[in-house]
């Protein structure tokens, strides 16, 4: 277990590695982009319309959002076995804006699996809040060991401390897997236990490799104590369009979170786009042909970062299948011998020889797990289809999308840079 606190802020790696590899492209150097979470894919048909329907509705709106994307996005709940009241959800611009309301009106420390996305530790120390990683079961992600948890939640009180947040994300960045029912029913027994709020981040839920996978909420053990955040952004692939909504408990307590949130909503954002919200509530209802379309862009992601996982194989890096998204967070400790010969001894140097050599993006372990020594880092897939629509969309509609030259010539490109890492300096 390792309680952390970040110093200086700095951009987001993510967002720090994509604006490097533009900044390539722009100056002619070649990249492979493989560091920022994009989804290369082009925009429905169907949302480009209600988009297009909508783009005259130029007021604010309610705080909350729209009565009609709060009740669609209380059906997309109530499918998935999460009985909503509309007035349970509140939209913003974007999950991540949301997740960092319910950080700051939780006004507690907070619980991260190691690994997790990059951006929770941040919000969490921008709320002024400690945080304590605690490393996920061997082959799973997006939520902590709860022999682990157990363990630092008796240490913190022992401490005098007592982290009241814990962040999960079903199914999980960076790993690309998906934790099993049985750990999500334990984190809540555990939640119960400690007066644990569980935050769930569930933005890669609908984009399992294989749709019979079972992705678990943990509302669905503990609902009195668990906010769940959802978007568009991965399964729909308009991150730009930056739409989100959030489902607060049911009852005093979540209604009080919920109010706090729509505090700090009214201060900071004070409304979703109205256009989008319009456009999101057409989408939270899921469609035939907007359904189709995220099972497609399921199966994709899955045929590439497969690929991209054999490949990391072939040159001995560990890592679990991938098995929902679009991610691949592969282990090089046992190839640490020759990255050291190229001088390469944590993962900031793998990810930045890999970009100053080969144009190939990466995040590095510390990032998403806080101070570790380790060599891991993170690729992303979902950018490796195509330089235009017409390739992207031949990439959705392929059977066998890895025949497809553009993203064979993509994962080529991949292999060599791997080849070269592991050669003879």
């Amino acid at each position: 277990m390792l309680a952390s606190t970040m110093g200086g802020m700095k951009v987001s790696a993510t967002l720090a590695i994509n604006q490097e590899l533009l900044a390539r492209r722009q100056a002619g150097q070649p990249v492979l982009p493989m560091g920022f979470g994009e989804v290369g894919l082009p925009v429905h048909p169907r949302l480009r319309h209600a988009l297009a329907e909508h783009a005259g509705r130029n007021g604010y709106g309610p705080v909350a959002g729209v009565d009609e994307l709060r009740t669609a996005a209380a059906g997309y709940w109530a499918r998935r076995g999460l009985p909503t009241d509309p007035a349970q959800v509140v939209a913003g611009p974007g999950s991540k804006a949301l997740l960092y309301a319910v950080l700051l009106a939780a006004e507690a420390d907070v619980a991260l699996p190691a690994p997790s996305w990059v951006s929770y530790a941040a919000q969490a120390t921008l709320a002024g809040r400690r945080v304590w990683h605690v490393p996920v079961e061997p082959g799973q992600g997006g939520a902590p060991d709860p022999a682990r948890l157990a363990a630092m939640l008796a240490e913190a009180s022992a401490a005098g401390e007592a982290p009241r947040v814990l962040v999960l994300t079903v199914a999980d960045n960076p790993t690309g897997r998906v934790v099993s029912t049985a750990t999500v029913a334990a984190i809540a027994a555990l939640a119960e236990a400690h007066d644990l709020l569980i935050l769930s981040d569930e933005i890669y839920a609908d984009l399992p490799h294989d749709p019979d996978t079972v992705v678990p909420s943990p509302a669905w053990f503990a609902p009195e104590r668990t906010v769940v955040t959802t978007g568009l952004s991965k399964s729909l692939a308009v991150g730009g369009w930056r739409t989100g909504v959030a489902r607060f408990p049911a009852g005093a307590r979540g209604e009080a979170l919920r109010d706090r949130v729509l505090t700090i909503a009214s201060e900071i954002w004070s409304a979703a786009p109205l256009p989008v919200q319009h456009v999101a509530a057409d989408a939270f209802a899921e469609p035939v042909e907007l359904r189709q379309r995220i099972l497609a862009s399921a199966r994709l992601h899955g045929q590439v970062a497969a690929s991209a996982a054999a490949r990391l194989r072939t040159v001995g890096a560990l890592l679990p299948d991938p098995q929902a998204g679009f991610y691949v967070y592969p282990d090089f400790a046992e190839l640490a011998e020759p990255l050291a010969r190229r001088g390469i001894t944590d993962a900031a140097g793998l990810s930045r020889w890999l970009v100053d050599q080969h144009g190939l993006g990466s995040v590095p372990a510390p990032e998403f797990e806080g101070p570790v020594d380790a060599l891991r880092v993170r690729f992303t897939t979902s950018m490796l289809y195509g330089e235009s629509d017409t390739e992207r969309l031949a990439s959705l509609q392929a059977d066998d999308p890895l025949a497809l030259p553009w993203i064979s010539a993509q994962l080529d490109r991949f292999s060599e840079a791997l080849d070269d890492l592991l050669g003879s300096p």
